[in-house]
């Protein structure tokens, strides 16, 4: 057996241990270096948890044939762009990388500015704070949406199916890493931005202000922000005293699992805390 079939055939015990070991270790960083303190122990992150829990038995019974299966027997008939192309595994693999990448670059900005997809993805800006579990605090029905577009992209490309591993691996891990709560040195992250999202780079995107909110849309590489004119550098305010998260969702009675899965079909209630002008005043489905 090859690298690669090893890769296949433990593909789901692989992604759940990186997934374990990159929360764990994240949760261990933020506790001993916070940026913020956002990762003490709260309500929230138990519904952040609870979130995660659902949305995967949601995925094993509404997808049956998830992205992985499905690009192997693509794959095996040779069909999609990449089949027709012929092109080496290596050069296959990153292209594949770059465009599930730019796709979900693209998605994510469009679930900011459709106001039919925004009440979704509200439940993960909703967060009040920003840790490790922000990073898996999804709606079921925007992650059902997120296996929907994949498995297109999946048929339509034809990549090779570790390329799949590979992405889904990437993905889970760095939208732990991007919402956890410390910070680089701050040398080391204004590197580290031209070529990936950091934390202090996303945790702008959580800001209360809807100008900083409609930014940094990138999950992996950040070089799509740069390239689209959605970048933003720093906050207005210090990333260690922002407000984070939505100020018509800030009542500790939103905060549990049950109100954020009701949270997409409920109208907004009016703000519950200060805004200013250059504030989010209002919701986007409203807007």
């Amino acid at each position: 057996m090859n690298g690669l079939d090893f890769i296949l055939e433990h593909e789901p015990t692989l992604r759940l241990g990186c997934f374990i070991a990159v929360l764990l270790s994240l949760a261990i960083a933020e506790r001993l270096w916070p940026a913020r303190g956002d990762a003490r122990p709260a309500r929230r992150q138990l519904a952040n948890l609870g979130l995660v829990a659902l949305d995967t038995a949601v995925l094993r019974l509404a997808f049956p044939l998830l992205a992985v299966v499905l690009a192997i027997e693509v794959d095996a008939r040779g069909g999609g762009l990449f089949g027709a192309i012929g092109a080496p595994l290596w050069v296959e693999i990153v292209l594949a990388l770059l465009l599930f990448d730019l796709a979900l670059y693209w998605q994510h900005r469009l679930l900011h500015s459709i106001a039919l997809l925004w009440p979704l993805h509200r439940v993960h800006h909703s967060d009040t704070a920003f840790d490790v579990t922000t990073g898996v605090r999804f709606h079921p029905v925007e992650i059902a949406l997120s296996m929907a577009i994949k498995l297109a992209l999946v048929l339509l490309l034809g990549p090779h199916p570790v390329a799949v591993v590979i992405f889904e691996v990437l993905l889970s891990a760095s939208s732990l890493l991007t919402h956890a709560d410390f910070a680089l040195p701050s040398r080391v992250d204004r590197v580290m931005r031209w070529f990936i999202v950091t934390p202090s780079m996303h945790r702008i995107h959580h800001s209360i202000r809807r100008e900083e909110t409609d930014s940094n849309y990138s999950f992996n590489l950040s070089l799509w922000d740069r390239v689209f004119g959605s970048y933003r550098a720093c906050p207005k305010q210090p990333e260690r005293e922002m407000p984070i998260g939505l100020p018509q969702w800030r009542d500790p009675a939103a905060l549990g699992l049950w109100p954020l899965l009701l949270q997409p079909f409920r109208r907004p209630p009016a703000a519950s805390a200060p805004t200013d002008s250059n504030a989010r005043e209002e919701d986007r489905s409203n807007a």
